[in-house]
Formats: C-alpha cells, sequence, structure tokens
C-alpha cells in the first residue's frame, strides 16, 4: 500500500506493517506493566515501613481482618495458650549455611476457637535424618507478642508439598493454613506470628525483612519499553517514507 503526500509517499509491506503492528502494542503493554510494578511496590514499602516504625500493637482476635498485605510487618501480641501437643517442621529452612527447619506451634486464642501459627525459630537439622530435633517447652505463655508475616516462601513448589506427616511432630515443606486447620481439627489465620526474640520457648530467630526491586528500578525499565516503541516508531516511519523521483 501506497500513500502519496506531496512529493513523499509512505510505502507499507505488509510482512513490516504486521511485525509494527504485533511489536509496538507489546511494548507499550510491557511498559504499562513495569509502571504498575512500581506502584505495587511503593504501597508494598509504604506497608513494610509503617509496619516495622509504628508503635502501634495489635491485639489479634478473630474480628481482625485476615488480609495478610495488609497486616505484614506489624506488630501484634495475642492472648491464650500453645497447643504444646500438635507442632509442624517446616523443612528446608537454611540459617547460617545450615540445614533445618522452622518450628510452628498453634497458639489458641483466649475464648476463641481460632488459633495462629507461630514460629518459634529456627532449629538444625539432626545427622540422623529420620530423628526430628527436640522442640520442647519451658513454660507455659499465656501471652506472646511478634510480628505478623507471611509463611516461609520456596522457590519451586512440587506437588504435595504442603501435605504434612502422620504423627506429631509433623513435618512439610509448604505451609497451607486450610490443609493444616483441617489436620487439627480448629481454624488458623492465614499467617504466622515471629515470636519476638526476649521471649522464652523460641529457638534461632534472625527474622528478615523481605528484599524486593525497588519502584525506581521498575519506571526505568518501563522508560526503557516505551524508548523502545518510540525507536520502533521511528524506524518504521523512516524505512516507509520516501521522497518521490521527479
Amino acid at each position: 500500500m501506497i500513500i502519496k503526500i506531496g512529493h513523499y509517499s509512505f510505502t507499507f509491506k505488509k510482512s513490516t506493517a504486521l511485525a509494527y503492528c504485533c511489536l509496538l502494542p507489546l511494548l507499550i503493554a510491557l511498559g504499562m506493566w513495569q509502571l504498575e510494578r512500581s506502584e505495587e511496590k511503593k504501597v508494598f514499602l509504604e506497608r513494610q515501613e509503617q509496619g516495622q516504625t509504628s508503635a502501634e500493637v495489635i491485639q489479634l482476635s478473630s474480628a481482625i481482618d485476615g488480609d495478610v498485605d495488609a497486616l505484614r510487618y506489624k506488630k501484634v501480641q495475642a492472648v491464650g495458650h500453645y497447643d504444646q501437643a500438635h507442632q509442624f517442621l517446616i523443612d528446608n529452612q537454611i540459617s547460617g549455611g545450615k540445614a533445618g527447619y522452622f518450628v510452628l506451634t498453634p497458639f489458641v486464642l483466649e475464648g476463641e476457637a481460632t488459633a495462629v501459627l507461630v514460629n518459634r525459630g529456627w532449629v538444625p537439622l539432626n545427622k540422623i535424618r529420620s530423628v526430628l530435633p527436640d522442640i520442647p517447652f519451658k513454660s507455659q505463655q499465656a501471652q506472646i507478642r511478634g510480628r505478623i508475616n507471611h509463611f516461609p516462601a520456596v522457590g519451586i513448589k512440587l506437588a504435595g508439598a504442603e501435605i504434612p506427616t502422620k504423627g506429631w511432630p509433623s513435618v512439610l515443606q509448604v505451609v497451607d493454613s486450610q490443609v493444616l486447620a483441617k489436620k487439627l481439627g480448629y481454624p488458623l489465620f492465614p499467617f504466622q506470628i515471629e515470636l519476638d526474640k526476649d521471649l522464652p520457648d523460641g529457638f534461632g530467630r534472625e527474622w528478615q525483612t523481605t528484599t524486593i526491586m525497588l519502584p525506581e528500578q521498575h519506571t526505568a525499565y518501563a522508560v526503557q519499553w516505551f524508548a523502545l516503541a518510540f525507536t520502533l516508531t521511528i524506524l518504521f516511519i523512516g524505512y516507509s517514507f520516501k521522497r518521490n523521483d521527479d
């Protein structure tokens, strides 16, 4: 197809026009996606900072909204008792270059049938893997405090990784609060409490804050995608734009 404008003409070849029409929306969509990710990261970092710097301590109850992202890193306290007979060990957790488990113990809220899983910290793997570590209690805590967080994540989730082993303590790879609630026989909150370092009945507790790509990096990637879209448009016009011979 040829469009003439004065002494110039635009010649559009089907293959070139098709490639341009396919690539341009893709590049623009990638740029917009990076801008959306930038905004999401801004919100996440604001919540993270608020949770870490705020002096407010949430009193945990079943009335609290289970929005984990909104509650993440916020300080929390709860009154109740540990279900010492039923504990979970999250396998394949590394600390200081050594393999071990995170110890998750249900904490049943006082006057309620709901419980929250308390991460009491990291324990090393025994030399004989079939022998599970000792995870005792020194006292019967009536009140705990810590911070709210997601359950430990894994890079690749294998089929059946969320299924706990029979018996107690029960070993699993990935935490699914609904699956564990079914095994326990009572409901669980969809998040964990990372036990405060100053409280007893805990193990290695070097709680980390999630490191993410900064919003500025996403914005920079968006600029790159938009720049590619602009460059593609210039090349397409330059390739199609020609001066007519007299």
